[in-house]
């Protein structure tokens, strides 16, 4: 294992019980600092204490030891890139990125050099057809379901018909925040009601011109695709103009404890989530031993049980079945990008998944095939407790408007290998 160091690019070797030449390499090119720190830091705690706790609990994964290589990218695309560049024949079996931006420039680089991007509720929305994506998945869902899935939501709760009503979406004007709008649109040709787009430019600390007009033209529903400081802004403004919290529904990257005002002020605020929120569950009890005890926690430690971090250790759970996948199939404990690819083609996350790694409920049920690398879209609905100051499920795991979003799917996918001369695989 070589790890390579540049002037430009801050590189640090996470995982404990680090051997001269390891294993299993994971790169987790991370935001500490920036302003998007606040929702990146917990992501990247979750995703080194997972391994921390395979190193430490299990001594690796299938008797593979592993290593993260921590590259901070402050949420810069050109800095995730040269991340990239930089660990990439350090072994790297999986990127996930967490970023839209990022993954639009490194789906054709991972590509060309055969590693294995996963990009779980964020990134290119198409990459879930894996006959034109073979090196991406999107699993468990995406931006079109889970617009699709806040939509539902709101059906639910109005007798199934938003006919004549008005929906605006307040969205990050980026490459992220656009991405439900095409879905939007054909849920609000369906549905019959009125699309209002209002984009609120990086980071996200101007918003007075959108809440005028949301004030001026008081959409009977407001969704948020925000990130960082945007979405606290977004709740202030909500709550100085008393817009009706109970009708302010979230995106899952716009739906952490740090989105949401102290006190009543945020009481009723919505997010779906593909991931579950608390800590009451078995995973928890061997981090505790065999992880904070120990001192090996990333970071502080202060951000362990919050839903960003949850959602890290998510991440590290759907790797570390995707290589356990990978080495049943190919009868080996050092697996290579390729075979980790292998791993996530044919992943299935089903209750016993979840069981083995103590997070039983965590995430839905879905399978991964060659021709599905999005898995079903299933997504949760929690709303924010002004009482407890606490996010509660207020839904199981349900699927959106998959007859809506699959003809989308394949379109984009059709579209995007057409520009670029892939031939689809046959599967």
């Amino acid at each position: 294992m070589k790890f390579t160091k540049l002037a430009t690019v801050a590189l640090a070797t996470i995982a404990v019980s680090v051997p001269v030449a390891a294993d299993l390499m994971f790169p987790s090119l991370s935001y500490r600092t920036g302003p998007y720190a606040a929702g990146g830091a917990p992501f990247a705690d979750g995703y080194a204490d997972f391994f921390t706790l395979m190193n430490e609990r299990d001594g690796g994964i299938g008797g593979a030891k592993v290593v993260l290589e921590e590259c901070e990218t402050g949420f810069s695309t050109p800095k995730g890139v040269e991340c990239y560049e930089a660990t990439k024949n350090d072994g790297a079996l999986l990127y996930q990125p967490l970023s839209t931006g990022m993954t639009y420039q490194l789906i054709p680089k991972a590509t060309a050099d055969g590693i294995p991007i996963l990009t779980s509720g964020y990134g290119r929305t198409a990459a879930s057809d894996g006959t034109v994506f073979p090196w991406v998945f999107n699993f468990p869902t995406n931006y079109w379901a889970g617009a699709s899935r806040i939509i539902n939501h709101i059906l639910d709760n109005n007798d199934g018909s938003l006919k004549g009503k008005s929906v605006a979406l307040l969205y990050h004007n980026s490459g992220y925040g656009k991405e439900p709008i095409r879905t939007l649109e054909a849920l609000a040709e369906k549905h019959g009601f009125a699309l209002t787009l209002l984009p609120v430019d990086h980071p996200g600390q101007e918003q007075k011109s959108q809440w005028l007009q949301i004030r001026r033209e008081r959409p009977d529903f407001l969704l948020m695709w925000g990130w960082g400081v945007m979405n606290q802004v977004a709740m202030q403004e909500a709550s100085n103009i008393r817009f009706p919290m109970e009708n302010f529904y979230g995106i899952w990257w716009s739906g952490t404890e740090i989105d949401v005002l102290p006190g009543m002020a945020s009481h009723g605020y919505k997010a779906a989530n593909f991931s579950v929120v608390g800590s009451d569950f078995a995973i928890y009890d061997d981090l505790q031993k065999h992880v904070i005890d120990k001192g090996l926690a990333a970071g502080t430690g202060a951000n362990v049980g919050s839903v960003i971090y949850n959602r890290g250790l998510y991440a590290g759970m759907v790797a570390a079945e995707a290589v356990r996948n990978a080495q049943s199939i190919h009868g080996v404990a050092d697996i290579t990008a390729a075979m980790m690819r292998d791993g996530l083609d044919s992943l299935n996350m089903d209750n016993a998944a979840y069981a083995r790694n103590g997070m039983t409920g965590f995430g839905p049920e879905f399978a991964v095939t060659c021709e599905n690398h999005g898995g079903n879209g299933m997504a949760i609905i929690q709303e924010w407790d002004g009482n407890t100051q606490s996010w509660n499920m207020i839904s199981g795991f349900e699927a959106p408007d998959m007859e809506l979003i699959a003809p989308l799917i394949k379109a984009d996918a059709e579209a995007y290998a057409a520009e670029n001369n892939i031939t689809p695989r046959d599967c």
